[in-house]
């Protein structure tokens, strides 16, 4: 089974979600060869993101995305983030099936953008596939692992940046007169 669910919670970038659910399929299905998964993607604002981080994680303020793992135990939820994973085992073998849900802050991708000289569609892949490769059992919270991460994250973003037109996740609002 397969189910792959977007929902855009937030207002400060008009986002294409076909495009980007093409996106999050190819990742899926193309790069990562997963047949079974079930994935909620939100794209939230600041002041969402802000309650979530603060709620599940006990950090102050927004963060770019948190992923929360569904596929462990029943009734245990991992809250991973890209500044904080919970050392997990090796489950990938154990559990083929991936189980979550991705929250995007699109205000923190913005500024995101603005800091590394790239676009906000860019980060939003880049978080995207962040959030999978925790749900896929990488860890960043130890320099060693970090590094491993982002090798494979950097080389996602690359074939999906190949493959799509990333410019085009950005919807061109219309201006009423």
């Amino acid at each position: 089974m397969s189910e792959l669910t977007l929902r855009n919670r937030q207002r400060a970038c008009s986002v294409n979600l076909p495009l980007l659910r093409r996106v999050a399929r190819a990742l899926l299905t193309g790069r990562l060869r997963l047949k079974n998964y079930e994935l909620g993607v939100h794209l939230v604002a600041a002041p969402e993101m802000t309650k979530l981080n603060e709620r599940f994680l006990n950090h102050a303020g927004s963060t770019d995305v948190i992923t929360f793992d569904y596929s462990g135990k029943v009734g245990q939820v991992s809250c991973l983030s890209s500044k904080m994973s919970v050392k997990r085992q090796d489950r990938q073998d154990a559990c083929p099936t991936l189980h979550g849900e991705i929250f995007i802050c699109i205000g923190d991708a913005v500024a995101q953008a603005r800091r590394f000289r790239t676009t906000w569609q860019s980060e939003l892949v880049r978080y995207l596939v962040h959030g999978v490769l925790h749900l896929r059992g990488y860890n960043d919270q130890q320099p060693k692992f970090r590094r491993a991460m982002k090798r494979e994250e950097d080389r996602l973003v690359r074939e999906l940046a190949r493959l799509f037109p990333l410019s085009k996740l950005a919807r061109k609002s219309t201006v009423r007169p």
